[in-house]
């Protein structure tokens, strides 16, 4: 185990906490196998009922993958790409695929930043989830901004928000707060950060029957702090629903052209940042993924992401936001009306045959 994931078992509860602070508790690949090993010991160890995963700090629960690394290792190579890269995604998205089916009750406590490889940690299954947000929470899926699509399942748990707004996220790459995630299904229940404390007393003292009832319960009082029918997603659900229902992105940005409410012109202007190609390929991901399950929709999301890093549109992504940080990335190509079906269809282009496919023994239960 690394320092970087503690661990703990209390009360039949195990807890996780990312404790890397100073990077807003991104991922490394490191993390990635810890947290693998963790969850696979304790899936059959009966002295672990519960799974609590929080990060180490107020400021964020999970910003994403190290995209620092990202940069550092996909760029390597000639041909874009490494070895630890291939692993890192591959171990994630297998990560992503063993937290949604997990056989004990999953509770993620998303205070601060929620982003990209955070969002993947979070968003488990049905059956097993338990999603709290806090006033202090914000939370997206940004790829677009840094050349990349929103994976670790994107392409499945955005695509079945309400309506479009899973496509508005997706594209648009905005963030969004506590009361947006639980008007979109992408949250469960909020706290104020201060009844955290309260949280971890009451698992600590819990006796038996539905701990995630028992939290439902405890968070009940301060549902009024939050509401959900007033947040801006609920808000804006029609006209996100007029505007992202097209078949290709510009025809989604004309449409929002054609409108001069505030919301459009402010949506319209955010995308004109965004890399006109990822945009394009984002949209026919999160349309296909609508129709898979999980394991394909990550099988599809591991493939894209092996033909981002041979194009290199990511990597001058990271390296205008994050690198070099002058927030002039040079989008190949610069604008949607030289995005070709061609270019789209290269990221998803079979990179391995099906026997071969890293994620290929991936099932849904």
């Amino acid at each position: 185990m690394t320092a970087l994931i503690q661990t703990q078992i209390r009360n039949a509860t195990g807890h996780i906490t990312l404790d890397r602070p100073k990077a807003l508790n991104s991922l490394s690949l490191a993390m990635v196998r810890d947290l693998t090993h963790v969850l696979l010991d304790w899936r059959d160890n009966a002295a672990v009922q519960t799974v609590i995963l929080r990060g180490s700090t107020e400021k964020a629960f999970c910003a994403g993958g190290d995209i620092r690394f990202f940069h550092q290792a996909g760029g390597s190579t000639p041909q874009g790409g490494s070895a630890a890269l291939d692993d890192f995604f591959t171990e994630e998205y297998a990560l992503n695929h063993l937290i949604h089916f997990y056989p004990k009750p999953w509770i993620a406590v998303m205070d601060g930043i929620v982003m990209g490889g955070g969002m993947g940690l979070a968003q488990s299954g049905p059956q097993n989830r338990l999603r709290i947000v806090t006033e202090r929470t914000k939370m997206a899926m940004p790829e677009v901004n840094i050349g990349l699509f929103p994976d670790v399942g994107g392409s499945y748990f955005l695509s079945r928000t309400p309506g479009q707004l899973g496509t508005y996220l997706g594209v648009s790459g905005e963030m969004i707060g506590a009361a947006d995630a639980l008007y979109a299904g992408l949250a469960d229940v909020f706290l104020p950060g201060g009844a955290l404390a309260g949280l971890e007393a009451l698992l600590d003292q819990f006796s038996g029957g539905d701990v995630r009832a028992a939290i439902r319960a405890y968070a009940a009082p301060f549902a009024s702090l939050c509401d959900p029918a007033g947040s801006k997603l609920a808000q804006q659900q029609a006209s996100i629903d007029t505007h992202f229902r097209f078949a290709s992105v510009t025809q989604i940005a004309d449409s929002l052209a054609g409108d001069d409410s505030a919301f459009a012109q402010a949506t319209l202007a955010t995308m004109q940042k965004r890399s006109p190609l990822m945009m394009a390929v984002t949209l026919r991901q999160l349309r296909q993924g609508a129709a898979q399950d999980l394991a394909g929709c990550l099988r599809m999301e591991r493939t894209m992401v092996r033909h981002a890093f041979t194009q290199g549109e990511v990597l001058e992504g990271i390296r205008a936001v994050v690198i070099d940080k002058d927030n002039q990335p040079h989008w190949q190509p610069a604008g949607l009306e030289d995005v070709t079906q061609e270019m789209v269809d290269g990221y998803f282009a079979p990179v391995w045959p099906d026997h071969a496919h890293p994620l290929r023994h991936l099932i849904d239960q």
